[in-house]
């Protein structure tokens, strides 16, 4: 009997090893197996498949793919006084990975948990920032790590004010979360993508399409 196949993981899951079996979308590929490698808190598999090149060749591969969730992250902007708010924390990865001390700016993000995104990111951005925003604008949608992690990110932006500070934020303690917020004018977090600053790839992201066609942009007045 193994956890996450035939008797329930921490999270009560079971048939993790089913996921991606029954895929028919692409003719070109054939699912031949899926190994659970992993199901502590997230899933890890390993699958065997069979995929035609363009030259009509078949050839047997391999991919192990890490399964989180989806997942949503909001921009939120002050349209008058010209800021965004965004949040530093503790990413290990990007520690273990060269960055100086793991701490990384980013916009307001975390996984959908069943919730509908912009369900989600309102009550994430509630939880980090402390502001609670109205109607959120879905901005896009992207697979942030497709090579490896199957999590599709939903993108949004929202008006915030001091008028939406209901809380002091800081995310979940009991999870384990210790968010602090920062408040930057548009232009300093926008050269703090060239500089180096910040380089969690949503955010840099979000304050492209901020500059581009969101509300720092041209047609601003849109917004």
């Amino acid at each position: 009997m193994t956890a996450g196949i035939d008797t329930p993981d921490r999270r009560g899951r079971t048939g993790l090893d089913r996921h991606g079996r029954d895929l028919t979308g692409n003719p070109r590929v054939r699912v031949r197996e899926v190994e659970l490698l992993s199901c502590d808190w997230y899933v890890l598999r390993r699958t065997t498949f069979d995929f035609q090149h363009r030259d009509g060749r078949w050839s047997r591969q391999q991919r192990e793919t890490y399964d989180r969730g989806d997942g949503a992250t909001v921009l939120l902007y002050d349209p008058d006084r010209r800021t965004v708010l965004l949040t530093r924390q503790f990413r290990f990865p990007a520690y273990a990975n060269g960055h100086p001390d793991g701490m990384l700016i980013e916009t307001a993000a975390g996984l959908l948990d069943g919730e509908a995104p912009s369900e989600a990111i309102r009550r994430e951005a509630a939880e980090e920032t402390g502001h609670t925003v109205g109607e959120v604008r879905h901005v896009f949608d992207a697979y942030m790590s497709p090579g490896s992690v199957t999590e599709r990110l939903h993108f949004f932006a929202a008006p915030y004010s001091p008028a939406t500070a209901t809380a002091d934020g800081g995310g979940i303690a009991a999870e384990g979360e210790d968010i602090a917020t920062v408040e930057l004018p548009f232009s300093e977090a926008l050269a703090m993508v060239r500089s180096g600053a910040v380089e969690d790839a949503k955010t840099i992201m979000l304050l492209h399409w901020a500059a581009l066609d969101g509300p720092f942009s041209p047609a601003a007045e849109n917004y």
